[in-house]
């Protein structure tokens, strides 16, 4: 036989495939050969000769037929597996790095896996660290040391992979091989996957980089913790000025009140100078704590989220001009001058009265407290495309460079110190802060140590901040401080023109400025 087909021996030896198929056939023709006489010879025994011999040989024939074919059948198909596999192999070894230590200088742990998820190549810098808390993943994967919750996040960056995505990172927790020193179970892991493709873009391998970050999630969780504990004080802060502003009011609108009377002789005239100083004395510092009470009370309401506006149209001149008429008195106890100026096109704006009025009160108090005698304090008002821009300006100590970022801040002073010069609990620019902010506005501060300050606030006028903020949505303010600033406060060419007389060129005087604009605003607040 091997004379036979020698010559097609010769070609088969250059086929692999073909040498198995040879070598089956042979097996099957060895046993067909020892089959034909021993197949007549069994089947005589139940029938006779003549009928044996050819039904035997015809059944070793046709058994090796069927023994033949089906050989050959199988021979093809493991033929095919190893061929599957070589291929694999080959592609797993192509994406190997062609220099192993490269990934070996890769930080954690460098892992390539086939489409299925198996190990076939480990690397990484801290490798040997790795292995000694996770059992050896080569050949098989780790996805049983992944903690429970997290395996559903990880097959599904794989499923992602699969799909034709590139990239996924996670992070997950891995089960330890044994406990650490501080009795840790798991292992925080940063996940970072890269899939590798055939040229058809099918998955062929997944090159996984995992990073130990363990110690990034303690910290994280620390901050967390710090943070939550922070804001529970902050509440409970709140929560005790509430209610302290609430217990300290009754008494003091008592104190007020009967002050008030017996200042104003209802019940019979004092006897003397004396006690009308003391009665007055009780009345302005009982107000004085209410005005404090009440501040303590709407910032705690502001920190807390639940200050409510209530926007209304009214007229910025008479407020502004109310203003003025509060202050004046204390202007000018001090000796300074404090003047308004209002463009005429300044008309109406939609917004919270009270708290308007309270922005206003505050700047225009913090300019005359921190103005000393012959200064200027002058209230500006004019529009800005859709805002209403109010500036109140003061020829005062200024504030250092260092404050002005920290400014508005709840209890802080601009100027704290072991002596406090200028009174006050340092919650007036804390409020205005809080204010414009609920309306949606910005708060710019200009200052200049020892010559003055400018605290520029922009309202929009139809109040459509009032509802974005209330909506949640985030209001670019544009930060706290500007940085060119000219003194003393003088206004723009603009401002000029509108509020000086016809043909004149120079500023008028304080006093010009303050008797006529003082005029101007009051005819202003009647025809708008």
């Amino acid at each position: 036989m091997d004379e036979i087909a020698g010559p097609w021996l010769d070609r088969a030896a250059r086929d692999e495939q073909r040498r198995h198929e040879l070598g089956v056939i042979r097996s099957v023709a060895a046993l067909t050969l020892v089959a034909l006489p021993v197949m007549p010879a069994l089947l005589s025994i139940a029938l006779p000769f003549s009928v044996a011999l050819p039904a035997g040989a015809g059944l070793a024939f046709a058994g090796g037929l069927v023994a033949a074919v089906a050989g050959i059948s199988y021979s093809r198909r493991c033929d095919a597996a190893r061929a599957i596999a070589g291929d694999r192999d080959a592609t797993l070894t192509e994406a190997a790095p062609p220099f192993p230590s490269l990934f070996n200088a890769f930080p954690g742990l460098v892992t390539l896996h086939d489409s299925q998820g198996n190990v076939r190549a480990v690397h990484g810098r801290d490798r040997a660290t790795t292995f000694g808390w996770m059992r050896d993943p080569l050949g098989r994967g780790f996805v049983d040391q992944i903690h429970i919750s997290d395996r559903i996040g990880f097959l599904q960056a794989i499923d992602a992979l699969r799909t034709g995505e590139p990239h996924r990172g996670l992070e997950l927790r891995m089960e330890r091989a044994g406990l650490d020193n501080d009795g840790a179970q798991f292992v925080h892991l940063r996940i970072d996957m890269s899939a590798i493709s055939t040229a058809d873009g099918a998955l062929d391998a997944i090159l996984v980089q995992s990073t130990d970050i363990s110690d990034a999630v303690r910290l994280r969780q620390d901050v967390e913790r710090h943070v939550e504990h922070v804001e529970s004080c902050n509440e409970a802060k709140s929560r005790f000025l509430t209610a302290v502003s609430h217990e300290l009011r009754t008494p003091l609108n008592a104190i007020l009140g009967f002050s008030e009377i017996l200042s104003g002789e209802y019940f019979g005239k004092l006897q003397n100078d004396r006690q009308r100083e003391y009665v007055d004395l009780i009345h302005r510092s009982g107000a004085h704590l209410l005005s404090l009470v009440n501040s303590m009370l709407d910032m705690s309401k502001i920190e807390a989220g639940r200050y409510e506006l209530v926007p209304e149209p009214f007229v910025v001149a008479e407020e502004i001009a109310a203003c003025e008429a509060m202050l004046q008195l204390s202007a000018r106890e001090r000796g300074l001058t404090l003047t308004s100026r209002v463009t005429r096109h300044v008309n109406e704006i939609c917004a919270d009265r009270r708290a308007f009025k309270q922005i206003l009160i505050n700047l225009v108090g913090n300019a005359i407290k921190f103005t000393e005698a012959g200064g200027v304090v002058t209230v500006d008002a004019d529009i800005d495309g859709d805002n209403l821009r109010l500036a109140v300006s003061d020829t005062g100590i200024g504030i250092r460079k260092d404050m002005l970022e920290r400014l508005g801040q709840p209890f802080l002073q601009a100027h704290d110190g072991l002596s406090r010069n200028f009174e006050g609990t340092g919650l007036g620019l804390a409020l205005v802060k809080g204010f414009v902010a609920l309306h949606g506005g910005r708060f710019l501060v200009e200052s200049e140590l020892g010559q003055g300050t400018v605290i520029t606030i922009l309202l929009p006028l139809d109040g459509q901040g009032i509802a974005e903020v209330a909506a949640g949505k985030s209001v670019d303010n544009g930060g706290n401080v500007r940085t060119t600033v000219e003194f003393p406060p003088r206004l723009s060419e603009k401002l000029v023109s509108e509020t000086m007389p016809a043909g004149r060129t120079e500023p008028a005087s304080a006093d010009e400025t303050h008797a006529r604009e003082r005029g101007h605003g009051a005819a202003q607040a009647k025809t708008a």
